[in-house]
């Protein structure tokens, strides 16, 4: 099979007796893309629990801090729309191997204990992100087409899995590990180089599709593709809130800084064992409307506990992670639901991680700058409330139809 033809809308399977992937191979593939999903969110979820001693040790401000969880979306947002080009020229197996070592690279320049370091390595482990979370959807879409519920829910349950691991360990890490909060960011390396080189025969395997799309224009034009892109963004916006800021919230409440990366730990675990069931609703449903929507409003609950009860850390911390788990499966399960082929779904993808993302990245900045201006949770908390809210809004729109390609 020409994998090269990625994204061209012209490109259809081979009708040669050999075309079929053997099913070691299909084996294979699956397990390469849940190792590179494993890597897509362990560098970021990090950071929260560490957040307050990143900034004394670095003399960060609030905001400033909040940066740290903003660059990479800014990264997503900035890089997504590229990505479908240069797949069609590099070929999206060897793009995407490109990324990993990218990923790699941040995840060591940012364990250097220095402010330039940490900034620098979050933008390339960004840079490294994005383009995974791009073609995922895509690969699976091209790959996969009949079971993109069922692998779409694998790749959530392992990067959502992995992510929790990161949350829960990254104190104790970096209360016994020699270089304390710096090693227990870099220690992720380990898993980036596991993918690095379980991904170089597909990278072997890949070649440039020259002859596929120049250009594929992005669905500008379709308001479905906004109500995809707007679900994403607020969704995502919620979860990089939570990771970055939540701890601190909770030691504001009394909750000491370990308990606080295990409360995280308990929403990320919550959010992967929610997501399993995800596929099996798919299933069942004609559209995904009314999931999506219930799903948002379990968020706003959250968030709402949050607001009036604080205190009741590990019961907002189970509702959040209800909610959240299933709105990531649905938001990147819409990426090649809402799409006619591989193609769409890379143009889909493209389009609503760049604007999901940079509607993302303002999260973690304004979260921190509301806490600082206000002097307490309130008011950023109600933040998350109006957009938890408008993604109920919006999820009535994204859970159903077919974006038609832009060109």
């Amino acid at each position: 099979m020409n994998r090269q033809k990625l994204l061209s809308p012209d490109a259809k399977p081979p009708k040669s007796p050999k075309s079929p992937k053997p099913r070691s191979g299909q084996a294979l593939l699956v397990w390469g893309l849940l190792v590179v999903a494993a890597n897509l969110r362990a560098s970021l979820t990090g950071v929260g629990p560490l957040l307050d001693r990143v900034q004394a040790e670095l003399g960060l401000a609030p905001a400033v801090a909040g940066l740290v969880n903003a660059l990479p979306l800014l990264a997503f947002a900035v890089l997504s729309p590229l990505v479908p080009r240069l797949a069609s020229r590099w070929g999206p197996e060897r793009l995407l191997g490109g990324a990993l070592v990218v990923l790699t690279l941040g995840i060591a320049v940012r364990w250097v204990p220095a402010a330039i370091a940490l900034f620098a390595g979050t933008v390339l482990i960004g840079a490294g992100i994005a383009v995974g979370n791009v073609l995922l959807p895509s690969l699976i879409k091209r790959d996969f087409p009949a079971r993109v519920g069922l692998l779409t829910s694998a790749y959530a349950t392992v990067m959502g899995g992995v992510a929790a691991v990161a949350s829960g360990v990254a104190v104790p890490i970096s209360q016994v590990a020699p270089g304390g909060w710096s090693t227990a960011l870099g220690c992720w390396i380990v898993l980036a180089l596991v993918a690095v080189v379980l991904w170089l025969p597909r990278m072997r395997a890949s070649r440039p599709a020259a002859e596929a799309v120049r250009g594929h224009r992005l669905p500008w034009g379709s308001a479905l593709a906004w109500a995809v892109t707007a679900f994403m963004g607020l969704q995502s916006l919620g979860f990089y809130v939570v990771v970055t800021w939540l701890p601190q919230v909770f030691q504001d409440s009394g909750v000491s800084a370990a308990a606080a990366g295990w409360l995280l730990f308990g929403f990320q675990a919550v959010a992967v064992l929610t997501s399993l069931a995800v596929p099996a609703v798919l299933r069942r449903a004609r559209d995904q409307r009314a999931l999506a929507t219930a799903c948002s409003v379990v968020m706003l609950a959250g968030y709402l506990g949050l607001l009036l009860a604080p205190g009741w850390a590990l019961l907002w911390s189970v509702v959040l992670g209800l909610g959240g788990g299933a709105c990531l499966v649905l938001a990147l399960a819409f990426l090649s639901l809402r799409a006619e082929d591989a193609t769409a779904a890379g143009a889909l993808s493209a389009m609503a991680q760049s604007v999901g993302y940079l509607l993302a990245a303002v999260g973690p900045v304004i979260f921190g700058l509301l806490h600082t201006a206000s002097s307490g949770w309130s008011a950023p908390i109600i933040l998350l409330c109006v957009a938890a809210a408008g993604q109920a809004v919006v999820a009535t729109v994204a859970g159903r139809g077919t974006v038609r390609p832009a060109g």
